[in-house]
């Protein structure tokens, strides 16, 4: 089984500088290779400390100029923030930079703060996300951008270098809507599942995007990347002690940055899902939905880690899978030891999985991996 590390670079409590962080886990990113990942992926986001990775392609050059095998992905680019051209380019530079080694991860956007850095309408965005990842699409496969859409219009433009390679069978989105989830199966892009939703709805919208792939494509639709944040110890009171620590504070940053609570998603157009989050939140309590967002992630001891990892794939029917072990303002100490004992322990492990194949790899629904008990 295919599996990557992700790194996210918070800058959570004043605990370390920017500069340290970086060197934290730009440290970590340059050790990925030799420790046995299969790729690297950085999320996006800017203008807080959430997550500092402003420029996420300038990041996976920087990674393919220190590797030869690893494989380079976004988690995610947000089209909307993105001229369609630049975007474009800037993948398929990065595909000769590293010799065919990239990934193209797409979506849409949730920040508020980003929105507004970038002067940008949250509620144009599902209709920017749709056009510009048909544009984007486009170009990446023949080497031409050209589109006439309600917001997007680009003159027939060619594109130089051309592409180093077909992107088909390396694309993936981050869709969780109904409407997104039918556009990615029409463009025949594979979803990346980034664990922020109770898992029988994962399943219920990857049930429903592979049925929609198949009618619109007439073939199986790739397996889902699942993308998860890893506590994990040999001495499983600590592992615990992480989970408390760590992963509830990356589950609370997490609904501060997206805003998660506020209630006014009702009236931006494309976030009608997240108007019955906050809904939810302000019925049940933020600290229980805290909670709750933590224990989508995985802790435990390296065994315990690599049963749950194991049913999570076994549920989702998963081609690969992205681990975050530095997050929710860790000491380096602790950063490093969990890194370590993921590359050692957990990374091994999963990868003698046999899921059919590598990264983009169909699903097939009479052959799949299923967990032991």
């Amino acid at each position: 089984m295919h599996v990557g590390l992700g790194l996210c670079f918070q800058s959570l409590d004043a605990k370390m500088s920017d500069a340290d962080i970086y060197r934290l886990e730009l440290g970590l990113a340059a050790r990925a290779e030799a420790s046995g990942f299969d790729s690297i992926w950085t999320p996006e986001h800017h203008f807080s400390d959430y997550q500092m990775t402003p420029n996420v392609q300038q990041f996976l050059a920087w990674v393919a100029g220190q590797t030869s095998r690893i494989r380079l992905g976004t988690m995610v680019t947000v089209l909307p923030w993105h001229d369609p051209l630049r975007v474009a380019e800037n993948f398929i530079l990065l595909d000769h930079l590293s010799q065919g080694r990239a990934i193209a991860g797409f979506g849409r956007g949730l920040g508020r703060v980003e929105f507004e850095g970038f002067r940008t309408p949250m509620k144009e965005s599902r209709r920017r996300f749709t056009e510009y990842t048909e544009a984007i699409m486009q170009g990446l496969e023949t080497g031409v951008m050209a589109f006439d859409g309600e917001l997007y219009k680009q003159p027939r433009t060619r594109l130089r270098p051309g592409p180093f390679a077909s992107f088909r069978g390396r694309t993936f989105a981050s869709a969780i809507s109904p409407y997104s989830i039918d556009l990615m199966a029409k463009l025949g892009v594979g979803l990346m599942v980034i664990a922020q939703k109770p898992w029988d709805k994962v399943v219920e919208d990857l049930t429903a995007y592979r049925r929609r792939y198949l009618e619109l494509n007439g073939t199986e639709a790739p397996k889902p990347i699942l993308a998860v944040f890893v506590a994990t110890s040999e001495d499983a009171a600590e592992a615990q002690r992480m989970r408390e620590t760590y992963l509830q504070r990356y589950a609370r940053s997490t609904v501060e940055h997206y805003e998660f609570d506020n209630v006014a998603f009702a009236d931006i157009e494309g976030y009608e899902y997240y108007a019955g989050l906050a809904r939810n939140i302000a019925k049940n309590g933020l600290e229980r939905f805290n909670g709750f967002l933590a224990d989508l992630q995985v802790w435990g001891t390296p065994d315990e880690v690599v049963a749950k990892l194991k049913r999570y794939v076994a549920l989702t029917d998963a081609g690969g899978l992205l681990l975050l072990p530095v997050y929710g303002a860790m000491e380096p100490e602790v950063a490093t030891r969990n890194y370590d004992l993921v590359a050692t322990k957990v990374l091994p492990e999963l990868q003698k999985l046999d899921v059919g194949g590598d990264l983009g790899v169909p699903y097939s629904p009479s052959v799949r991996y299923e967990a032991a008990e």
